[in-house]
């Protein structure tokens, strides 16, 4: 989507959610600076309202998953918002055995979104594409396992806007990211943007959320089992994924 026309395209999605707040009747800018004086929750609880049925979460069951998850338990509604997980086929034993201890411990509304082509079939017709050290090969195994799926799910439950737990320190593109901006022609909100490490450690240990079990072997971010490693002395945070090709995996950015 072109900068020019997202203000356009707010209106539409006012009109096509029947929303009965004029708050983004407001530019992205505007609504984003208004978004940063409220806490996460608050946020959460704004887009809740907003959208309704027409926002979720998304979730990796990573290392700080369980940071935005504990907050859907506290939104002030008998109905929660559905949580869709990208489930690769590639993940950790570990992440697997997370993913079903938060889903019960937070009672979600969960939505598994997986692609149609199994791993066993992806890699006899295009190989192990994460092993070539080609960054094409990269961002087309993203795209297959993550955010074509992803997208579908979206599609298939006419999502409006979505929120992640992503922040700025993670990576060099999401320090120029805004609380609310628009991904692929939906609005993507972020409550946890400018919270440091120290936040996120700190919320975990004030409502005693159990930690991934990757983080105690010294992993400071997690995804795919093949793309994923502990820190060490030359290589920490998101320089640990993907074999050093790249920090982002293609889900935050906002291309087709």
């Amino acid at each position: 989507m072109k900068k020019e026309s997202k203000d356009n395209y707010i209106n539409d999605l006012r009109n096509a959610a029947q929303l009965p707040q004029p708050a983004l009747m407001k530019s992205i800018h505007e609504t984003s600076k208004d978004l940063e004086k409220l806490s996460p929750q608050d946020q959460l609880q704004w887009a809740f309202e907003e959208f309704d049925e027409s926002f979720v979460l998304t979730t990796s069951f990573g290392i700080q998953s369980a940071v935005l998850l504990h907050m859907t338990k506290e939104l002030k509604s008998s109905q929660k918002p559905k949580v869709i997980w990208v489930d690769t086929g590639y993940l950790p034993k570990e992440t697997y055995n997370y993913a079903e201890k938060l889903t019960t411990l937070f009672e979600l509304n969960l939505v598994v979104a997986q692609s149609p082509v199994s791993p066993a079939r992806m890699e006899a017709l295009n190989g192990r594409l994460w092993e070539t050290g080609v960054q094409k090969d990269l961002e087309k195994y993203h795209q297959i396992r993550k955010v074509a799926p992803l997208e579908k799910a979206f599609s298939d439950l006419n999502v409006l806007c979505w929120a992640s737990g992503v922040r700025k320190g993670q990576t060099k593109n999401r320090q120029s990211m805004s609380n609310i901006d628009c991904i692929r022609e939906r609005l993507t909100l972020r409550p946890l943007l400018n919270w440091s490490k120290k936040d996120i450690f700190y919320y975990m240990e004030k409502n005693k959320l159990p930690q991934h079990p990757l983080f105690e072997k010294g992993y400071s971010t997690v995804g795919d089992w093949h793309s994923s490693g502990a820190e060490n002395t030359n290589t920490k945070g998101r320089s640990t994924r993907f074999g050093g090709l790249s920090e982002e995996c293609g889900i935050h950015l906002n291309t087709q």
